[in-house]
Order: structure tokens, then C-alpha cells, then sequence
């Protein structure tokens, strides 16, 4: 009887769940269609994505029985209709053809929904052969396309829990013990932390990230960023760190490599429980030992039933907002009360979270003030989590925190040894119980592992290579918890550089390149090294210059020499290393102290964007 009760309060909970978020997506259907109209054809691309999205998710609704749902759907769907034929449109200026928006959803209207019309376009019209010869040189099963892995006995050893349970320092304390091997970090700022741990307890090890490289003399291990993972080489032991984020559309095909790739004897994986069924059967099927070790939360975690409000901080605090500029602010507002704050959001540089980090730690500031950035990243002494809103922008539409993004960022509070209890709190009425129904959901698995694709597409020569990548795309894999990643990217880069009719091989190198493709500035940088070095074979390209002093200023700027670096880096070009770790390590310090003294501009809006 009480496992009914419980079955229906569940049931309850979930129906409650879903109809907030149908109520918000009705809600959106006409502020969305004024967007729409208003907008020119050719920036429709994220609408299209969005659009997608939500249609995805009201079907995945359609049990709930909702009133108005049938409405909802269709007027999404004709909406995205509509987007969809303007792109079309579009796409006939550019290329000069007359395709109809009816002949291509026609065709294949699954697709269409799922992964956009241009995409499905580009497959109506591909000749037979390359679909044949895309079947031929990619194997069905992903597993297959690493041989040497196959061929090894692999014990895995799967630590799963929740935030701040100590899962990866028992991977890490186990990593310190081998006579080498690597820690594979979802961010740059937890590779240099470990890879400072491991020197300091005496491991010679290096550290390599898209932005760096620090060699020790003799070193046995390696620190990196997961995409920077030396796939030819043999490890006797790796680890690799939350494990979640292989189903995330743009970087998840980075920690499928990982898993399938690997040649190590002994891998240690970290994450979130609820990447246990899907890791469970791609490790069975790569016929891997495995063994799993579940971790539970020792200091409990409390939710404050009273909405919280900006007066009531205390020391210990950190609060949770969901853009830049609503850090920015709440930083100035505290500051501007004497009260020191740390700051993290996710435009930071690693070196600059890092200061942020230690005054914290140290009690030099009180209070931190963060996007949900800290979700990963350093385990900090925080008494009490408060989240600023329950909604957050992902890319491409304003949404409702999951449970599993609830539970990381909470997971940060009462850190074990400091705190007896972590406290959670929300500062509207109702997100309490929003919270604690987050907190006791039990959250959906993950279903998929992320696909990349690989540079066997540049041996296919009959297209070019963004209609050859488009097709990759669409096309479905063999075994349903594997899909595709998302190109979008990859595909604005490939039209960009375009003009310059580049080898496919450089092309590809281009795409993969880690920069924000959406920054029109960063992008227009890309070009003029691309100029430089492969149209006017200049043997250098042109070092980054500072265009300004405020703070989006330094942050543009560090962001250059990032891709400065990269760059050069990828494609031998002559520059100084250590110009570019000074330049960024300079830098960092303008802007930590720029962040130590936001009330003092006299308005914070001069450091603030969105």
C-alpha cells in the first residue's frame, strides 16, 4: 500500500512538472511568432533549433493528456514551418537553386523535425555512391573504429554519486599511485588544479589544453581537457571526469571517444548517476570488466522553505544567477554594501576563477556570486547555495532548470569537514518546493552517447566538405544509444571560410578549432589568420591587440589570444608561447581586479553584458 501512496505522489510530482513546463512553451508560442516576423531570414537559424527543441518536448508530453496540447503542437509546427521555407528561401539566393519547401518535407518529414530542413535537403539530392561509400568507411558500431582498445583487457571502474561525494578524489588518489597516466577534465580549470595536486605530491606531470601546454621535465602523467586526449597512447591508469556530459549535443563526442577509445588496462570514470544504464551498455558491449562504486552526500542537504531575499546574505553564501550580467550585478550591489564578493561565470578565464576561487577559500570574500559554472568545477566551502531564478537561457531557449542541473549546482553546498548541513534556498515564492521536488526526483537517464565526426569523411571525394559533414549528420546509427552530435558550428565555421577554397584536410582542423563560432569579432579573426597564412603565406599571424580597458574588453581580448594560440599552435606558425601564457597571465590580474572594485565604477552597467 505505501509503495502505491509512493507511486502516485510520483506520478503527481511528474504531472505537475510537466504541466509548468507546457504552461511556459504555450506561453512563449505568440512572443515567439512577433521574433519570427521581425527577424531576416538569414538569423533564423537558432529560432529553427529552438523551434525543434520544444516540438521534441511537447511530443514527449503528449501522455499527460494536457488541455490545449493538440493546439500548442500544431502551432509550433507551423511555425517552424514557416521558419523553415524562409531558410529555404535563403538558401536558393545563396546557391542559386529552386528547391521547394514541400518537395523536401515530403520526402522524409521525421527528419525535418528532427534535425532541420537544410539538413535534410542536402540529403535529397546526394548521389547513391556517397551514402554507400559513408556506409562502407564508418563502421556500425563505433566501438569497432578503435582496434587497438578492442583488442585489450579493460577493467573499468565506474564511481557514481552526487556533487561533492568524493568520487574524484578517489579516482585521482589511485591515478597518483600508477607509474603513469591521465585525468581527462570537462574544463581547463580542473585539469591545472589536479595537475598542480600531482606535482605537488611529487608526479612529474604535464598539463595540455586547447589553450597550453606545460611540460615537466621526466613527467609520467598527463593533465588535459578531454578533447586534448592522446588517443594513440597506452596508459596504465586514466581517469575520466563527469561522465554526464557525454550526451551534450557539442562537446559529448569528446568522452565517447574516451570510453571506446582508450588504451589503458584500468579506467576510473566519474559522474552522475544517471549516466549508469547507458556507460553500463556501451561498456558490456566494448566486453569490458566492470565494476561500479556508488557514493552517497554524508552531509545532508536542507531546503529553506522562506523565499530568500538579497538583505539576508551571510558569510558562506553563494548565489546562483543565470547570466553574466546578473552576476555582474549582484556583485555590484554587494560590493557597493562592503561586502566582498567572488565572482565566476563562464566567460571567465580559468586564471581569473582561480583568484576568484582562493579569496573565497581563504575568507578573503564572503559571499560568491556565480553562474551555474560551478556546477563543475572546485569544491568550495559553501554553507548555503541560493538560486537567483529557477529559469535559465541553454542556447537556445529560456527553459526550467532539470533536476540533474538542481542537483549539481545544490550539490555544492555543505562541503563535508566544514559544514554539518548544506543549505539550499531560491529566492521566489515556490521555488522551494520546486527544489525539493528536483531534489527528490530521480532524474531521467541519459539515453544517447555523442557521435563526432571523424577526418574519414575527407577520403570521400564526390562533395564537398560541408554537404558531406551535413549528410553525416542525418544519418541515423545502427544502435539507438548512440546519435550524432550537433554540426551547427562546425557548419558556420566550413561557410565562412569558404571563400578561401581551402584543402579539406585544413578545412576540418579549421571547424574543430575551440572558439565561440557566434562571436562576429573572434569569427572575423579566424579569417584574417587564415589570410595571413595560407592565401599570403606569411610564416606568422598578427598578434592580438587591446581595443579597450573595461572588463568585456579583457575578455574579448584573452579570448584572441586563446585562438591566438591555437592557431598557431595546430598549424606551425611561428609565435612565442611564453608571450601568450604572460599576455593571459596580465590580463587576468586587470581583470580580477576590475571584479574586486565593480561598485566603484559609479554605474555597474559599464561592466556588464548579457
Amino acid at each position: 500500500m505505501i509503495k502505491r501512496r509512493n507511486k502516485a505522489g510520483e506520478s503527481m510530482k511528474k504531472h505537475r512538472r510537466i504541466q509548468r513546463e507546457f504552461d511556459q512553451i504555450k506561453k512563449t508560442l505568440r512572443r515567439t511568432e512577433q521574433i519570427v516576423n521581425s527577424t531576416k531570414d538569414k538569423k533564423l537559424w537558432d529560432h529553427e533549433a529552438s523551434l525543434r527543441k520544444k516540438i521534441k518536448a511537447l511530443r514527449g508530453m503528449q501522455w499527460a493528456e494536457l488541455d490545449g496540447y493538440e493546439d500548442v503542437l500544431q502551432g509550433y509546427i507551423d511555425l517552424l514551418d514557416t521558419v523553415s521555407a524562409r531558410l529555404l528561401n535563403h538558401y536558393n539566393k545563396q546557391k542559386g537553386t529552386n528547391y521547394t519547401f514541400e518537395e523536401v518535407v515530403a520526402e522524409d518529414r521525421r527528419g525535418y523535425l528532427q534535425s532541420g530542413i537544410i539538413s535534410v535537403l542536402v540529403t535529397h539530392h546526394i548521389p547513391r555512391r556517397v551514402r554507400q561509400e559513408m556506409s562502407r568507411r564508418f563502421a556500425d558500431n563505433p566501438k569497432d573504429e578503435y582496434p587497438r582498445a578492442r583488442i585489450m583487457r579493460r577493467k573499468v571502474i565506474v564511481h557514481l554519486g552526487e556533487t561533492n561525494t568524493g568520487k574524484t578524489y578517489r579516482a585521482i588518489e589511485r591515478l597518483m599511485q600508477a607509474k603513469n597516466g591521465a585525468y581527462l577534465a570537462p574544463l581547463r580549470v580542473l585539469a591545472l588544479e589536479n595537475f598542480e595536486k600531482l606535482n605537488e605530491n611529487g608526479i612529474p606531470t604535464n598539463l595540455i589544453t586547447g589553450e597550453e601546454e606545460l611540460l615537466v621535465e621526466g613527467a609520467s602523467h598527463v593533465c588535459s581537457t578531454i578533447e586534448k586526449l592522446d588517443i594513440a597512447r597506452r596508459y596504465d591508469v586514466c581517469v575520466i571526469d563527469e561522465i554526464q556530459m557525454i550526451a551534450n549535443t557539442q562537446r559529448g563526442q569528446a568522452w565517447t571517444r574516451a570510453v571506446l577509445g582508450l588504451c589503458c588496462p584500468e579506467i576510473h570514470i566519474c559522474g552522475a548517476e544517471n549516466a549508469r544504464a547507458l556507460l553500463m551498455r556501451i561498456l558490456e558491449d566494448c566486453g569490458d570488466e566492470v565494476e561500479v562504486i556508488e557514493y552517497k552526500r554524508k552531509t545532508p542537504l536542507e531546503v529553506v522553505d522562506k523565499p530568500f531575499t538579497l538583505r539576508q546574505v551571510e558569510r558562506g553564501d553563494a548565489l546562483v544567477a543565470f547570466s553574466k550580467r546578473g552576476v555582474l550585478e549582484l556583485a555590484a550591489l554587494y560590493q557597493s554594501k562592503g561586502i566582498r564578493t567572488s565572482v565566476i561565470y563562464g566567460d571567465l578565464p580559468p586564471e581569473v576563477r582561480r583568484m576568484q576561487y582562493r579569496d573565497f577559500l581563504s575568507g578573503e570574500s564572503t559571499v560568491l556570486v556565480t553562474t551555474d559554472a560551478i556546477g563543475m568545477g572546485v569544491n568550495l566551502p559553501i554553507r548555503r547555495i541560493i538560486f537567483t531564478d529557477l529559469v535559465k537561457f541553454d542556447g537556445n531557449e529560456r527553459r526550467l532548470l532539470t533536476s540533474q542541473e538542481v542537483k549539481q549546482i545544490a550539490g555544492r553546498a555543505g562541503r563535508q569537514g566544514i559544514y554539518d548541513v548544506g543549505y539550499v534556498a531560491a529566492m521566489e515564492d515556490g521555488g522551494a518546493d520546486y527544489l525539493r521536488e528536483c531534489l527528490e526526483t530521480e532524474d531521467e537517464p541519459l539515453e544517447q552517447a555523442v557521435l563526432g565526426p571523424s577526418e574519414a569523411l575527407l577520403e570521400i571525394k564526390e562533395l564537398p566538405l560541408r554537404e558531406k559533414l551535413a549528410l553525416w549528420s542525418v544519418t541515423e546509427e545502427k544502435l539507438g544509444y548512440y546519435r550524432k552530435m550537433d554540426v551547427r558550428d562546425y557548419l558556420l565555421v566550413l561557410d565562412a571560410i569558404a571563400p578561401f577554397k581551402l584543402p579539406e584536410p585544413i578545412a576540418f582542423r579549421l571547424m574543430t578549432l575551440p572558439f565561440d563560432v557566434r562571436s562576429f569579432e573572434l569569427m572575423q579573426t579566424l579569417l584574417d589568420y587564415v589570410d595571413a597564412f595560407f592565401i599570403r603565406k606569411k610564416t606568422t599571424v598578427p598578434r592580438p591587440e587591446e581595443t579597450g580597458f573595461e572588463l568585456q574588453d579583457l575578455e574579448r581580448y584573452y579570448q584572441k589570444l586563446c585562438l591566438y594560440y591555437s592557431f598557431s599552435k595546430n598549424f606551425g606558425a611561428q609565435f612565442e608561447p611564453e608571450w601568450v601564457y604572460k599576455e593571459r597571465e596580465d590580463t587576468s590580474e586587470r581583470m580580477n581586479k576590475l571584479l574586486l572594485r565593480l561598485e566603484k565604477s559609479g554605474k555597474a552597467a559599464r561592466f556588464l553584458t548579457t
